[in-house]
């Protein structure tokens, strides 16, 4: 059911939405800065920091099909709501924990936690807003990620020596349980309005939509693209910084920094200009075609050391916001009223190749130094790797593969 909006829905819709995702991005790259930290206290090698850190992309992953179905039926607002909670029980184990497993378990909480998150969000704005202000309302909550994203690079960096990452943690927790009752409190319910498919009929449409071409054409470039440069966002990139460019922890933080506010830069010119851009005929493919050629200029750029750190940097976190254009583009294939289940496809796929990317490269690591290959080349190694699944990717972006939206 879409509600008529102005000026007050941006209070009661879109800032807790916005929290949340907020809250979302910072946990998903927090790790990145608490990395050292976490090695030198756990003694974790490259493949286990990786398995730790992509817990939190293997639990989130796996809750969205149950996630995208429980959201066209209840709505977001008791989803995300309720999800949340169980957030802030897994910072506060987090915090407390004293070993691999028992943090892990904490990180899969967290992810399973904050799964709604951006879901949420888009289905609540599949609800509330017209179609031609999708792409910018969009943009705008990629945006609050982004936002995330810059608190936990420098921000948290700078607060370790006073609070340690233990306390870092306890402090997300009680913000998590803050989102959660104003999430409660201001998101309109409509429950009533949702989806009245069995479970059955749920999971057969479910089934539908990972068969589809529509959906087909854009899991790749879900799992490599925005998986790949998750993977690289929430821990990789810090090592990198560190081994190939010789930067110190501060420094690397501050190049993460540069990066988020690329992103934050590319998502706020798409929720500036997106409204626009769809009244002129540009759709969401389109910007993933661009910006994901971009991406792969600018990551060859990286692996090469060819130009200034902080520009390449900068922009390829501006070239990413276009991921976030793969749920509008899918989506566009299928009734709205699937539109989370379409969503939360399209993000299992994001977070499963998140998930084996980050724990790849930690696995590759360990072999090709194992091989007696130096932390620089190893990683540049495993960097074109990926670069190379981008690229095969993008193939099904082309217009050759375009296929006749249903009605």
């Amino acid at each position: 059911m879409r509600h008529e909006t102005g000026g007050a829905s941006w209070g009661r819709i879109f800032l807790p939405f916005a929290l949340g995702y907020y809250l979302s991005y910072l946990l998903r790259t927090v790790n990145a800065v608490i990395s050292p930290a976490l090695t030198g206290e756990l003694g974790l090698s490259a493949a286990n920091l990786g398995l730790l850190t992509s817990t939190y992309f293997l639990a989130f992953g796996l809750a969205q099909i149950p996630v995208g179905i429980a959201l066209d039926r209840f709505g977001p607002r008791r989803v995300e709501g309720m999800l949340l909670i169980l957030t802030a029980l897994g910072a506060a184990a987090f915090a407390v924990a004293e070993s691999l497993g028992g943090l892990g378990l904490a990180r899969a909480l967290i992810g399973l936690g904050v799964s709604a998150c951006l879901m949420g969000a888009l289905k609540g704005f599949a609800m509330w807003y017209p179609p031609e202000r999708q792409s910018s309302m969009t943009g705008f909550i990629m945006a609050a990620g982004a936002l995330g994203a810059l608190t936990a690079s420098a921000p948290v960096e700078a607060m370790l020596p006073f609070v340690g990452w233990r306390g870092v943690f306890w402090i997300i927790a009680g913000i998590a349980a803050a989102i959660a009752a104003w999430i409660f409190l201001s998101l309109p319910d409509e429950a009533a309005h949702a989806s009245r498919d069995t479970v059955g009929q749920a999971l057969r449409s479910v089934g539908q939509i990972y068969a589809s071409a529509g959906f087909l054409r854009f899991a790749g470039s879900a799992a490599f693209f925005t998986g790949g440069f998750m993977a690289l966002q929430s821990l990789w990139a810090v090592p990198w910084l560190m081994t190939v460019n010789g930067l110190d922890l501060a420094g690397a933080a501050s190049q993460l920094l540069v990066l988020n506010f690329g992103m934050l830069a590319g998502q706020l010119t798409i929720g500036l200009f997106g409204t626009r851009l769809a009244h002129s005929g540009v759709r969401p493919v389109n910007l993933m075609q661009a910006g994901f050629a971009g991406m792969l200029a600018v990551e060859l750029g990286i692996l090469l050391q060819i130009g200034p750190i902080a520009v390449l940097w900068f922009l390829l976190g501006a070239l990413s916001a276009v991921n976030s254009q793969a749920y509008l583009a899918a989506s566009a294939y299928f009734p709205r009223e699937v539109f989370a289940r379409v969503s939360t496809a399209v993000n299992l796929m994001a977070f499963m190749g998140a998930f084996a990317v980050q724990w790849g490269l930690g696995v590759t690591l360990d072999l090709l130094e194992g091989a007696g290959r130096g932390g620089a080349s190893a990683l540049a190694i495993a960097f074109a790797g990926l670069i190379a699944l981008q690229a095969a990717s993008y193939l099904p972006l082309l217009p050759i593969f375009e296929r006749r939206k249903k009605p």
